[in-house]
């Protein structure tokens, strides 16, 4: 969708149209603009249309603006004619508008044809004035027109830069595992633990899949530092058992070029890659820019790092929290020779099969680093896609966005009444769509809300659909769907965190028992595939509703087949009981025909949670209990 503000002096009719460029610079596409419908008659002087580009690269568009010399006649004919006021002047000049326009060498012999036979109509005096103004304004004459307009004082803009990447880039639902816990062993003797691998994680990837999700990312895969190595949620003392945060990358075996020798071998990580791949899942790795004391790049380039004047190097510190494991990289001393590294380092994992990554706080490292490194590598491979772990301030995250990070975390996971989802969902959906693609991760290791820690089942299904319809992109961290929810004490993170420890879950138990999420979650995923209104990111709209737990939003989509989908969601966002209000559309939104409704004036609604159907209207009751289904996602019937 692209919009323009375009007005010129005067009272002519102005015509805004909107050429795409392919990145060869060739024009593949002209689209007559439109005032939005919501704007017409209102003077605002916007324009919109949509633009499709057929493939991925830097492609442009150029806004052109021009008096619509038909649009202009066809005005002043109308009015002057009805009020027979200079009536032959007005037919005259139109006869003479369209016999000019039917010698203009773009138009084809048909299109020719048919203006001269209006314009012969128009200086046909023997005929009513009626008669002939009705041949100017002909359904054809109005066809000819539309496919070439007939322009003059046309004014070009400047090229605006498109970029345009492939769907996994703005569209995707994330699942997040930990390869070191699938298939990791417990010895109920000594309680030591056996590492998984590659090869034991990649059997995980058929139920990964199974819940329909497209992306399987993996927390960093390097050696894990020795020197100040963490415990048990986050105790300061590690044990000899004990594997470390994979966070703090780098060891005596490599760094963030090498592989954790538990997990297995590059070979191991092609393997898994593979198989990923045959089950249609992208794998995405973490690219932490950060070392641990005992990574080699603490001795042969000391200078990445910051020394304190007592000549030790700083560690990382989010006060309260402190990461003595993890030595923050400084882009001051040496930003050339680190920046190359760096680059190394990803292109040598996108060697390997890898085209997503997600980074860990790039929020802490020099935004024109990221600028020259996301171009860098989307210059030799475009299809490479970055994610941005950045929980800051909205002006850095919207300046990660603008650098080219393709999607970025959010502040979802803390927006969880009625009032918070509805600003958030208009922010990202409205204010910033343009520059900030959000990805909805319900949790993530090191954050599990209140909401999740005592709001039940009800809150693991009410945060999921929500993510799901809301934004094009969603994640999962491995747990989710067995309500895990139980906090550190004192801390917004889980306890006995994966993060420092291994962690063995019974897949099979749960869902022998009944207890798991994962088939609300396959649903989800199954709805989001089959509806393309949920793959977009601009066209939510908030709807009202009386009770003040209760949120109601739609998404509409039209295709370029014509086919319409639009979804409405309606979720209780209260975990503990019932709600019940009217809610009230905005019927505008929801893209109805009349062909659409029913006798009664209303629609119907299919929920693809229950299968139950309802005719719905402008006003419609609800009551959803958060023990039995707290989300309708409905779907209107055609």
């Amino acid at each position: 969708m692209v919009s323009a503000r375009s007005f010129r002096e005067g009272h002519d009719q102005l015509g805004v149209s909107a050429v795409l460029l392919d990145p060869k610079g060739n024009e593949r596409q002209r689209v007559r603009l439109q005032p939005p419908a919501g704007d017409r008659g209102k003077g605002t002087d916007l324009w919109e249309g949509l633009l499709t580009p057929e493939s991925t690269g830097n492609w442009s568009f150029v806004i052109e603006a021009w008096h619509d010399r038909y649009g202009t006649w066809h005005h002043n004919a109308e009015v002057k004619v009805d009020a027979g006021i200079d009536v032959e002047l007005m037919l005259a000049e139109g006869a003479a508008l369209l016999s000019q326009a039917a010698e203009e060498p773009a138009r084809n012999d048909a299109d020719r044809q048919t203006l001269r036979s209006a314009a012969t109509v128009l200086a046909d005096t023997s005929l009513s004035p009626e008669d002939r103004l009705a041949a100017g304004f002909s359904r054809d004459v109005a066809g000819v027109v539309e496919r070439e307009p007939i322009r003059e004082l046309v004014t070009v803009s400047e090229p605006f830069p498109l970029l345009v990447e492939r769907d996994r880039a703005g569209r995707g639902s994330w699942y997040e595992f930990f390869p070191r816990s699938e298939g990791a062993v417990r010895d109920p003797g000594t309680g030591a633990w056996t590492s998984g691998n590659f090869r034991t994680a990649a059997n995980r990837l058929d139920a990964v899949a199974g819940m329909g999700f497209d992306v399987i990312y993996m927390p960093p895969i390097h050696p894990i530092g020795v020197q100040h190595r963490k415990g048990p949620n986050n105790t300061l003392i590690a044990g000899p058992n004990d594997p470390g945060s994979p966070w703090a990358i780098g060891a005596k075996e490599g760094g963030h070029d090498a592989i954790h020798p538990d997990l297995g071998t590059f070979e191991d990580f092609d393997a898994f890659v593979a198989r990923a791949n045959e089950l249609n899942l992208e794998v995405a790795l973490d690219l932490a820019l950060q070392a641990a004391p005992d990574h080699p790049w603490v001795t042969e380039h000391p200078e990445w790092f910051t020394t304190r004047v007592d000549g030790s190097i700083a560690y990382a510190e989010n006060p309260p929290k402190k990461y003595q494991d993890i030595f923050p990289l400084n882009f001051d001393n040496d930003p050339e020779g680190l920046s190359k590294e760096i680059l190394r380092i990803v292109e040598l994992w996108v060697s390997h099969g890898v085209k997503i990554f997600r980074v860990d706080n790039p929020h802490t490292k020099p935004v024109w680093f990221w600028e020259w490194l996301i171009g860098k590598v989307n210059k030799k491979d475009p299809d490479v896609v970055f994610l941005a772990e950045a929980f800051t301030r909205p002006a850095m995250m919207h300046a990660l966005g603008r650098a080219g990070f393709q999607q970025s975390y959010t502040y979802f996971t803390w927006r969880n009444t009625k009032v918070e989802l509805e600003e958030y969902f208009h922010h990202v959906s409205r204010e910033s769509a343009a520059f900030f693609r959000p990805n909805f991760f319900v949790n993530t290791p090191d954050i599990l809300t209140e909401y999740l820690q005592y709001g039940g089942p009800a809150a693991f299904k009410i945060r999921a659909a929500l993510a799901a319809t809301a934004s094009p992109l969603w994640g999962v961290y491995a747990g989710y769907e067995l309500y895990e929810h139980v906090a550190r004490p004192g801390a917004e993170e889980y306890i006995d965190n994966e993060k420092f420890e291994y962690k063995a879950r019974d897949w099979d138990a749960a869902s022998a028992s009944g207890r798991t999420l994962a088939p609300y979650l396959t649903r989800l995923n199954e709805i989001r595939r089959a509806h393309p209104a949920l793959g977009d990111l601009q066209n939510l709209t908030v709807h009202q509703c009386t009770d003040d737990a209760t949120v109601v939003y739609s998404k509409h989509k039209t295709l370029p087949d014509g086919t319409r989908d639009t979804i409405i969601v309606v979720a209780n966002v209260d975990p503990h009981s019932a709600r019940e209000g009217m809610v009230q559309l905005d019927l505008s939104a929801l893209g109805l025909d009349p062909a659409d409704l029913t006798p009664n004036g209303g629609f119907w609604v299919d929920d693809l949670i229950s299968g139950e159907s309802w005719e719905w209207g402008e006003y419609n009751y609800v009551r959803l209990d958060a023990h039995v289904e707290p989300v309708h996602i409905l779907s209107i019937r055609r």
